[in-house]
């Protein structure tokens, strides 16, 4: 049986550390163009290592949320990792420890996209270009804020090399030049949703087969390509990624996969859950307590 759980408040990532053309060439483009320099208040300066960059992004300031964003571009033919990278790979860690007058700052996800990990399985994550968005709690709404950013990734082609960044920026707009782009990475970011929904993309039912198989049973248009995701109540749950089956009831695509890469001492039974549905531009995010 599932029992179905409200959808809680992304938690805030803590102060405190927590979990073609070359890069060079685009960045020089990038760099001698006139957008740049009425974009320099609202952007901090791109932070490049071999085969990717990162920045911040300010978004226009008003009240103590403020929205802002961490941006990277990676080189044709490489990639990073989500929250949950799959079967291999290492997700990023951000640390805002050091930032002026702020309380917490929450990362929103992109939906990811699942690519071959080199290795007979599949890692979840990004290519070319990418914007997190970031949800910043000023402690003082009527005092500056500044967003300073301590960046921990991985990029991937054939080989994985750890990179390590720094980046700050001042939120001080009030009309900033980086909104559209901070609203247009918000876009893509899952939406909450409740199994049974009447989307066109929607989960219809979740449940058991046996002790050690769940199966999800999604609707979705007949020409639409979709993956399925699920992550475990705390990071180190390592649940494979759900796979589609080959045979289906009418007018549905179920998947299945196996309570596996569970911590020592872990069990299954009430474990709150998190599924993410991607197909297309849409995407829903689904959480739920296995019983």
């Amino acid at each position: 049986m599932i029992i179905q759980v409200p959808l809680p408040v992304p938690l805030p990532i803590p102060l405190r550390a927590a979990p073609g053309i070359g890069l060079a060439v685009f960045l020089a483009v990038l760099a001698s163009s006139p957008a740049t320099t009425a974009r320099a208040q609202d952007a901090s300066p791109w932070q490049h290592s071999g085969h990717s960059a990162v920045r911040l992004l300010a978004g226009s300031r008003s009240g103590s949320v403020l929205l802002g964003g961490l941006a990277m571009q990676l080189e044709p033919g490489w990639k990073t990792y989500w929250r949950s990278p799959g079967d291999s790979g290492v997700p990023p860690r951000f640390d805002f420890s050091k930032s002026d007058n702020v309380e917490a700052v929450t990362v929103l996800w992109p939906a990811p996209t699942k690519f071959d990990d080199g290795a007979g399985g599949h890692s979840l994550g990004y290519h070319n270009q990418i914007v997190l968005p970031l949800r910043i709690v000023a402690k003082n709404s009527d005092k500056p804020v500044t967003l300073r950013a301590d960046i921990n990734y991985a990029v991937c082609e054939k080989i994985c090399i750890p990179v390590d960044a720094n980046a700050e920026l001042a939120f001080a707009s009030v009309a900033s030049t980086e909104d559209s782009a901070l609203f247009a990475a918000l876009d893509t970011v899952p939406k909450p949703a409740s199994i049974g929904d009447p989307n066109p993309l929607t989960i219809r039912d979740v449940k058991r087969e046996g002790q050690a198989t769940v199966l999800v049973d999604v609707v979705a248009p007949d020409t639409r390509e979709v993956s399925l995701f699920v992550e475990g109540p705390t990071p180190d749950w390592g649940l494979p990624i759900p796979h589609l089956l080959e045979h289906s009831p009418p007018g549905i695509k179920r998947f299945a996969f196996e309570l596996d890469g569970l911590p020592p001492g872990a069990k299954p039974d009430g474990a709150a859950l998190k599924l993410t549905l991607v197909g297309g531009d849409r995407s829903y995010e689904f959480n739920i307590n296995l019983e």
